[in-house]
């Protein structure tokens, strides 16, 4: 019954055969997604066209690269993407979709591709089913099934080869025909087209996703006292790539800042922006550690970018020493904290417009992120779905959140992360920061100076016993000179000292801090001055120094070296 109805939905005038073609530009490139439209393409034919059709397209095409014809003694490199048959043709053997296709030069279909020209055998012979099956097996199984027809078309789009389709007949329907040929290079090139706008705009989506990955961090600083794991999850979606990101950075005196965001818009410009804010970020963060006035200077710069984009974004600084993160957010959306006991609660982080918007100033809070506990941030990827109301989906996460973050902490990398599945309308981006104690070998000490001139000697007393502590007595004569010259500068620039920093790390950081708004800079000093060689000093004596504001005015440091063969 089915075979008979097939042969009567067989287009057989050309007004029937313009109305399938026609048909066929609403069944075939439903989607951008290359390997679908090619089993599109096969469903399509059977059984109006053909009762078997499959699909192979050239290796290089699936790579994202063109065709182009084949002059030297090896086959071209196919695979198999997309099968179809009536139920009568189902114990056929063609090439699994998949599957790599390297086929003998005596093929027909390989013939197909190398002339780029249709191939028809109308009565197939014994030795032809050789010529058509891809391996012996198969030729006996087409025999088997009564196949009695044959024939090839070439997938050719913008002067591209892409591929070959080809078809079969068996018992009770007619042979393939010349006119069947010509119907079946018109559906070729159309189809063609919907498989090589698949095949550019997936080309497009890796380079965008190549420069997006390119533009996030490879690898997150070691940060004492905090533990931060991050997860990309690209777009199910090809147009969802774009401009999330994230950082992490580390700050003097062992802070460390988080920074999550997303440019709103999607593709090259989308991921250039995120780029240029992310840069620009960094350089703030590196002068600042006040969230909050980061952000206001993060959106005068996304203003004066010509893309008119803005983005939303949460910056967090994380203190070892108090154990704390002051937050600040840009219409981003709101960080929760996992504490040590699987409680979950959301950070209330004061409302700010998006980044590029030019509603300032931003505030911030400060939430404590003791052992144990940790604090999540993210992109709305990861909650936005194509259904659902985004409330509901941020109390879905406050459910999963704890799961969540012990699949990232347990497998670092875990596939499937996002908890919206296939339901994702956009990339995301996880952050999560786990609060701890200070690992073995690193120590940070915060002590108060006096506010006048016995603030040197204090702070020179304090380092030299701590070093001595520590067993890092050969630092002591640096150490003293170095930090004699931050007391001084604080004294005589800064309004006197506020507090002395020590901390052993991966090197030996010394801080003073002070209520000055300026940056210290290193002065020319004529030979004849008595003063301004202090910071000379420091940058001959350290291995790096700067300066940094604080929400209470600045600090400056300056770091050493440890030598190896201290313990």
């Amino acid at each position: 019954m089915r075979r008979a109805t097939a042969a009567l939905a067989r287009p057989r005038d050309s007004r029937s055969r313009l109305a399938w073609l026609n048909q066929a530009s609403t069944m075939i490139g439903t989607t951008l997604d290359l390997e679908r439209t090619a089993q599109e393409l096969a469903d399509f034919t059977v059984p109006r066209l053909a009762d078997g059709a499959a699909v192979d397209l050239l290796e290089s095409v699936l790579r994202g690269g063109g065709g182009e014809r084949w002059t030297g003694p090896e086959p071209p490199v196919t695979r198999a993407v997309a099968v179809s048959s009536v139920v009568e043709m189902e114990d056929l053997e063609p090439d699994e979709p998949g599957e790599l296709s390297v086929h003998p030069q005596t093929l027909l279909s390989v013939h197909c591709l190398r002339a780029q020209e249709p191939v028809l055998l109308s009565r197939m012979r014994r030795d032809d089913y050789v010529r058509v099956a891809p391996t012996p097996s198969a030729a006996l199984k087409l025999r088997q099934a009564g196949v009695h027809s044959y024939m090839a078309v070439p997938l050719t789009a913008r002067g591209v080869l892409l591929g070959v389709a080809d078809f079969v007949r068996g018992p009770g329907s007619p042979s393939f025909a010349r006119a069947d040929v010509e119907l079946a290079t018109e559906l070729a090139s159309k189809a063609a087209v919907f498989i090589d706008n698949a095949r550019l705009y997936g080309r497009e989506r890796e380079h965008v996703l190549s420069l997006q990955r390119s533009l996030l961090p490879r690898a997150t600083p070691n940060t004492p006292g905090l533990e931060v794991l991050t997860h990309y999850t690209p777009s199910l979606d090809p147009s969802g790539v774009g401009g999330d990101w994230f950082d992490v950075i580390a700050l003097p005196g062992g802070r460390t800042a988080l920074v999550v965001g997303d440019v709103m818009g999607h593709g090259v410009p989308a991921a250039a922006t995120m780029g240029r804010l992310r840069t620009v970020g960094r350089t703030l963060l590196a002068l600042d550690t006040a969230p909050d006035r980061v952000l206001a200077r993060l959106d005068l710069a996304a203003r004066d970018l010509e893309d008119d984009q803005v983005a939303t974004c949460l910056c967090a600084v994380y203190d070892p020493a108090t154990a704390s993160c002051t937050i600040a957010g840009a219409g981003h959306m709101p960080p929760l904290l996992v504490d040590a006991d699987g409680t979950v609660s959301r950070v209330e982080v004061p409302a700010g417009a998006p980044l590029g918007a030019g509603v300032i100033p931003y505030d911030a809070a400060t939430v404590r992120v003791p052992a144990g506990s940790r604090l999540v941030l993210y992109t709305d990827g990861l909650v936005k779905t194509r259904r659902g109301d985004i409330e509901v989906q941020l109390r879905q996460l406050a459910k999963t959140a704890p799961e969540l973050v012990d699949r990232l902490l347990e497998h670092r990398n875990p596939d499937g992360i996002a908890p919206g599945g296939v339901e994702r309308l956009d990339e995301s981006v996880l952050l999560v920061a786990a609060g701890g104690k200070l690992p073995p070998g690193t120590d940070l000490c915060v002590w108060p100076l006096p506010p006048d001139g016995t603030a040197a000697s204090v702070a020179r007393s304090l380092v030299t016993e701590r070093l001595a502590l520590w067993g890092l007595e050969e630092l002591s004569d640096i150490a003293e000179l170095v930090v004699s010259e931050l007391v001084g500068n604080a004294l005589r620039y800064g309004g006197g000292p506020g507090q002395l920093r020590v901390m052993r790390h991966e090197r030996l950081t010394l801080e003073v801090s002070d209520t000055g708004p300026d940056l210290p800079q290193i002065q020319h000093a004529e030979l004849s001055d008595e003063g301004g060689r202090g910071l000379q000093l420091v940058n001959m004596l350290s291995r790096n120094w700067g300066s940094c504001r604080t929400p209470g005015g600045k600090v400056v440091w300056a770091e050493q070296d440890i030598p190896r063969t201290v313990s």
